[in-house]
């Protein structure tokens, strides 16, 4: 029994020590102040719908968008590259023959 007992507080002892580290050392964290009412409650049921707590569906969702380019990041990468030289009239001549269907 007492084998049993000291493995149960050693796997405490490593528990606890992983959630400080995890809590202090390594995340940062986000606080979102004045959210409205509605709000809360539908995000609080979406969670729900999805087996999540609060924290892990809103996570789950800002690292979602954060890996997901915007509009404005993806027209600034592309803006500064450098297309091919073609000379306009061939330019038209090809677009009229690929909308003529030729």
């Amino acid at each position: 029994m007492v084998h049993v007992h000291q493995a149960a507080l050693c796997l405490i002892g490593t528990l606890l020590f992983w959630r400080i580290w995890r809590h202090n050392g390594c995340m940062t964290s986000v606080q979102i102040k004045d959210v409205p009412e509605q709000t809360h409650a539908v995000l609080r049921e979406r969670a729900a719908r999805n087996h999540q707590s609060l924290q892990e569906y809103l996570r789950s969702w800002l690292i979602e968008q954060a890996s997901r380019p915007t509009l404005e990041e993806v027209l600034a990468r592309a803006g500064g590259r450098s297309g091919g030289s073609i000379p306009t009239d061939a330019a038209v001549k090809t677009l009229r023959g690929d909308r003529a269907g030729h």
